[in-house]
């Protein structure tokens, strides 16, 4: 009986002595035992010493329920043409004996309603304007009557580029008779002036709350010497000063800089390998667009990628040559040219100006012999051949229009 208890108390310890264990597995690893009352708690030592933050609540996120507000944008057109030129045929014709006065603004009728549409809309002068006191003239020494200047204005150009190799034609007086006749309508110019002070100072134009700076220069005076000490008659290619008006302009607050370069080699469809140069480093340098002229004929366009001076990505555009606007000139694609249309929007939010579209539009200069004297008309090629409404064009004229209109688009193209 005595064995029977002994055994009954051997299980019941081996019992509680599992339940013992099994509770000490169960309990946290990481409690710390309190110090009794009167033991000594260790120090921690000075420059060590630690206070646990309380855990961070999580952040709260609050998700609005409007989208963010659109960029606040503003946009404006710019447009530019190619070379104005004014040979002797094309005075005769617009003479008017009642008057006696000269009538060019039927050169432009057809084309004016384009010109509607640009806020910024700008021509190559290649001629002075001196006026009859100084004879009119044609090639190689050319000098047109004002009333030239009267039909741009009529037409809806409002800037004037005039720094090209006929600007001395006339010599120093011719030019300074030029300017002011341009003056005189309200005909910002840009390539000449009249001293160091008017060269100097930055022809800055804002449309729409968009600013353009404008800069002009030519590759020569077709070796007529600019007057000694009156190097600011002719703005000359002087690649770092060019760079450094670029500089100029965007510091006097342009948004956007159109250089016009009278360069390259006449008649040729390409642009040679230093114009390419030139154009894509003034590119790299700042402005934005190159609106290139001389080679009487059109050249392709291209544009390139570059950045702004706030690191954003933008294009920059580059026209070659926008050949001849309106001229005497005639075969191998010289009675041709382009109006170049492009839309320039400014981010109000961030400053950033893009050129958003760009458009070229190809021009014909139809001459004809109504009488004893030839007429002139600029027609806009694309538009002209989809109306085939027009009385003065043969059905020849047509087929020769819709063949080149196909040649100088590719050619336009060619490099994009």
């Amino acid at each position: 009986m005595r064995r029977k208890r002994h055994r009954k108390w051997q299980t019941t310890l081996l019992v509680l002595s599992l339940i013992g264990l099994w509770i000490i597995f169960l309990l946290p690893s990481n409690l710390v035992r309190a110090p009794a009352p009167n033991e000594a708690v260790p120090a921690i030592p000075a420059g060590n010493q630690a206070i646990a933050a309380p855990p961070s609540p999580s952040p709260i996120v609050i998700e609005s329920s409007e989208d963010p507000p659109e960029p606040d944008y503003t946009d404006a057109v710019w447009m530019a043409v190619g070379d104005i030129m004014m040979h002797m045929p094309l005075l005769p014709g617009a003479y008017d004996k009642t008057t006696d006065r000269y009538n060019f603004d039927p050169f432009f009728t057809e084309v004016k309603p384009l010109f509607a549409q640009g806020d910024w809309v700008i021509a190559n002068l290649e001629t002075p304007i001196a006026g009859e006191e100084f004879g009119y003239s044609g090639y190689p020494l050319f000098n047109a009557p004002v009333e030239l200047a009267e039909a741009l204005k009529a037409a809806g150009f409002n800037m004037i580029t005039n720094a090209n190799n006929h600007s001395l034609d006339k010599g120093e007086k011719g030019l300074l008779r030029t300017l002011a006749n341009l003056k005189a309508l309200d005909l910002p110019i840009v390539g000449t002036a009249a001293s160091q002070e008017e060269a100097d100072r930055l022809l800055l134009s804002e449309k729409n709350g968009i600013v353009m700076g404008l800069a002009a220069y030519t590759y020569g005076t077709n070796g007529i010497p600019i007057p000694e000490g009156k190097p600011y008659l002719v703005s000359i290619i002087y690649e770092e000063k060019i760079k450094e008006d670029i500089m100029r302009l965007r510091r006097e607050g342009a948004d956007f800089i159109t250089v016009s370069l009278h360069f390259g080699t006449e008649y040729q469809t390409a642009p040679n390998e230093e114009q390419k140069r030139l154009a894509r480093s003034l590119i790299a340098a700042g402005a934005d667009i190159i609106a290139g002229s001389h080679p009487h004929v059109v050249q392709p366009y291209e544009v390139v990628e570059t950045v702004n001076e706030h690191g954003l990505a933008k294009k920059g555009l580059i026209i070659y040559s926008m050949g001849n606007f309106i001229s005497n000139q005639r075969g191998e694609t010289k009675d041709y040219g382009v109006i170049f249309k492009v839309n320039i929007r400014k981010n109000k939010s961030d400053g950033s100006t893009q050129l958003t579209e760009i458009e070229s539009i190809p021009t014909w200069v139809h001459r004809y012999k109504p009488d004893h004297a030839y007429r002139y008309r600029i027609l806009p090629i694309d538009e002209t051949i989809a109306a085939s409404s027009d009385e003065l064009l043969t059905q020849a004229d047509y087929a020769t229009l819709k063949k080149n209109a196909e040649l100088l688009r590719n050619r336009l193209d060619s490099m994009k």
